[in-house]
């Protein structure tokens, strides 16, 4: 009996020191620059689905739940938006703080700036006009945690994590001229309707820091898919408006998320 009570304890002394956090390591969300809207998450078939505006700059808002450092490797419509490489896990990606948010605006173009990321016809997209449709329409991250031995000050700014599994590619890939002939030997890129652009340069300060993966394989693969609002009826994704949609026209003290930029 008293073998079965120090059992008993010390199952229970393993239960108190055992992760408390279950879900994911990162919330992944996608906002509409040009509104200051989240675009909501559909779930269909076991995918999520937003719907883009064609034309809409947009941000991938990142937030580390946990109380440790994580790192997130960004992918774009298949890309690793920050080397450019056909995204791997094992490629860099963004450390976020403890409990940090943080938008990914654009491609990483430096250490300073980025162009940025705007919903665009495919064609017209950074992966069609780089010879890779394939994986149009998916925003997907791969989050890790830090090794327990390494403890690194705090950074205000997302920082760009550099390790051994994976080496940087700086040069910038040119559009291929054959690009338009893969679209359309591609049935499944040429379902999808829109794609992410390579827009114009923005100011995106980073900084370069350490971050010793605890895995080889990722803790968490999460993906957002997205395509036109009249793509997302077609397939059953969301429901078809009937009539004019009323809005609500009293005042509000916050109507939108984020400062939209002034008319022209």
């Amino acid at each position: 009996m008293l073998h079965r009570i120090l059992a008993s304890l010390a199952t229970l002394a393993l239960l108190a020191f055992a992760p408390a956090h279950a879900g994911p390591l990162v919330d992944v969300g996608v906002v509409d620059r040009n509104t200051g809207e989240w675009l909501a998450q559909h779930p269909h078939r076991g995918d999520l689905w937003v719907a883009g505006t064609p034309g809409n700059r947009y941000s991938v808002r990142l937030t580390n739940t946990t109380g440790e450092r994580v790192l997130v490797v960004l992918s774009v419509d298949g890309i690793n938006a920050i080397t450019g490489q056909t995204a791997n896990p094992s490629q860099a990606g963004y450390v976020l703080e403890p409990w940090q948010t943080t938008e990914v605006t654009g491609w990483r173009k430096s250490m300073s700036d980025v162009a940025q990321f705007v919903f665009t016809d495919l064609g017209d997209s950074y992966a069609a006009r780089t010879g890779r449709p394939r994986n149009v329409g998916v925003i997907g991250i791969a989050a890790f945690r830090e090794a327990p031995a390494y403890r690194y000050p705090q950074y205000t700014p997302p920082a760009i994590a550099r390790g051994s599994m994976e080496k940087r590619v700086e040069a910038e890939a040119a559009a291929p001229a054959g690009a338009s002939r893969g679209i359309a030997a591609n049935d499944a890129a040429q379902q999808q309707s829109i794609g992410t652009g390579h827009g114009g340069r923005e100011w995106a300060p980073t900084s370069r820091t350490g971050f010793d993966r605890a895995t080889r394989q990722p803790e968490q693969v999460s993906e957002v898919r997205y395509d036109e609002y009249r793509r997302l009826v077609a397939l059953g994704v969301v429901p078809r408006r009937h009539g004019p949609t009323r809005r609500d026209e009293r005042p509000r003290a916050f109507p939108n998320g984020f400062v939209a930029d002034p008319p022209r």
